[in-house]
């Protein structure tokens, strides 16, 4: 309990462990999504004119959105790779996640 403020007042059990295996999928399919996405937006507000719908402005939100998602996926990405190279070293995946 080092390091914890408050005392636990879930019912989860004390080893619990995020699901890598799901997460790893998800940061792989939709990390290139995003880069393509936020990509094609800023191109496109970069040529939208005054007069085009969408605005060259909606773009560059739907742009930054796209971005801030990509970033988020990668780094999701990175924590997923470190914490199952961890586990491997640590012996609780020695085929790789989700597998015993």
């Amino acid at each position: 309990m080092l390091g914890r403020l408050l005392p636990r007042t879930g019912n989860e059990p004390l080893t619990a462990r995020s699901a890598l295996r799901l997460r790893l999928i998800l940061s792989v399919l939709f990390a290139p999504l995003f880069v393509a996405g936020a990509v094609l937006f800023w191109i496109w507000s970069g040529r939208a004119g005054p007069q085009d719908v969408p605005s060259a402005d909606s773009l560059r939100v739907l742009a930054w959105i796209s971005t801030a998602l990509a970033v988020f996926a990668v780094l999701d990405l990175l924590v997923v790779l470190r914490r199952i190279s961890h586990a491997r070293q640590a012996g609780r995946y020695p085929d790789g996640p989700g597998t015993r």
